[in-house]
């Protein structure tokens, strides 16, 4: 049973399962929110009750079972619940396409284009092999586009995320089977919250 000190929570997804459609559909959407981010959830709190873990924030139990082979399990799992919220918030109905504000202002000066800066996030996503993710990164002062594996995570590399697109297989599967170039496309065309990127350039 989970006690009250329990702070690792599922938060409710800022739109309706069936906002994002046609690209992502309401099916998919409840799999990937209302079952897999709810396990990594349920699993994290479950993996630190009773240890000097429990009643920490989300972002220090990151921090302290990063790196750790005895803590493999719980990092997996609190790291997938941060990709997992970051991923969702980077998604908006009607949102993709060209963005506004400070972030499109830089990336046309360090992509050269938004057009150059989307054929590269979107090459990157398709070429990561397996499961795992791609993210727009603050590096020092530097936007990159960065490849992290499984449950890796870009807040223990010392960068902060700006955005994020799922590739693991159960993000896209059951709309586009093997098809992730179309679903990259799709997402960046039609769902990125530049809103939420220009939140976290601040």
């Amino acid at each position: 049973m989970l006690t009250k000190t329990t702070l690792i929570t599922l938060p409710d997804l800022p739109y309706q399962l069936d906002a994002l459609e046609p690209v992502i559909s309401s099916e998919t959407l409840e799999l990937h929110h209302g079952r897999h981010h709810k396990t990594y959830v349920e699993n994290s709190n479950r993996l630190i009750e009773g240890t000097d873990l429990e009643g920490q924030e989300l972002l220090s139990v990151i921090e302290k079972s990063a790196g750790d082979p005895a803590q493999s399990v719980l990092f997996n799992n609190a790291a997938q619940v941060f990709n997992h919220t970051f991923y969702f918030k980077s998604m908006k109905p009607g949102g993709g396409g060209e963005p506004t504000g400070e972030i499109a202002d830089r990336l046309a000066e360090e992509f050269g284009s938004y057009e150059e800066f989307a054929e590269a996030f979107i090459s990157a996503a398709t070429t990561q092999f397996g499961s795992g993710w791609v993210w727009l990164v603050l590096h020092g002062e530097k936007l990159e586009i960065l490849k992290t594996s499984n449950a890796d995570t870009p807040i223990i590399h010392g960068n902060r995320p700006l955005l994020t697109v799922d590739v693991w297989e159960h993000a896209y599967y059951l709309d586009y089977q093997n098809r992730r170039p179309e679903y990259l496309k799709l997402w960046v065309e039609k769902l990125i919250d530049w809103d939420f990127v220009n939140s976290n350039l601040g």
